[in-house]
């Protein structure tokens, strides 16, 4: 056989981090590392959302307080973040447990699955925010 007629197989390389924005990840790829994000993000905002949780049961000054704290821009900022980080770890977690069950491997329904967690993640964000900064 010579060597013209061989398919020649892509190179990996290792990519430089200036290189990140060009590099095009599949949707369950982004998910993946988004998944370990907002992980990293709740976990991180723990301490916030216990004071915040302390405050709302202490006493009825302290939840008059937490009231007159919430109504800043910033922390409704936080809020939407940490609504995000919760909705994307659940909906990513529900599919990292439909493919330890393997469904939904092959790559054509992993790229499905991955860009309907995106969109079931963004689209129930939008409603939690709409609700932190009082649209309904």
């Amino acid at each position: 056989m010579s060597e013209l007629s061989k398919k020649s197989r892509p190179q990996f390389r290792n990519i430089h981090i200036t290189q990140i924005l060009q590099y095009r990840l599949p949707a369950a790829g982004i998910v993946s590392i988004l998944h370990r994000v907002s992980g990293a993000a709740m976990f991180l905002a723990l301490p916030l959302v216990l004071l915040l949780f302390d405050w709302s049961i202490t006493s009825e000054l302290s939840y008059a307080q937490l009231m007159e704290v919430l109504d800043s821009f910033l922390l409704k900022l936080i809020l939407c973040g940490l609504a995000w980080a919760f909705l994307h770890h659940l909906f990513a977690g529900i599919r990292h447990l439909f493919s330890d069950l393997h469904i939904g491997l092959a790559k054509e329904q992993s790229a499905t699955w991955g860009r309907a967690v995106l969109i079931a993640t963004l689209s129930c964000s939008l409603l939690a925010w709409l609700k932190i900064f009082g649209a309904f």
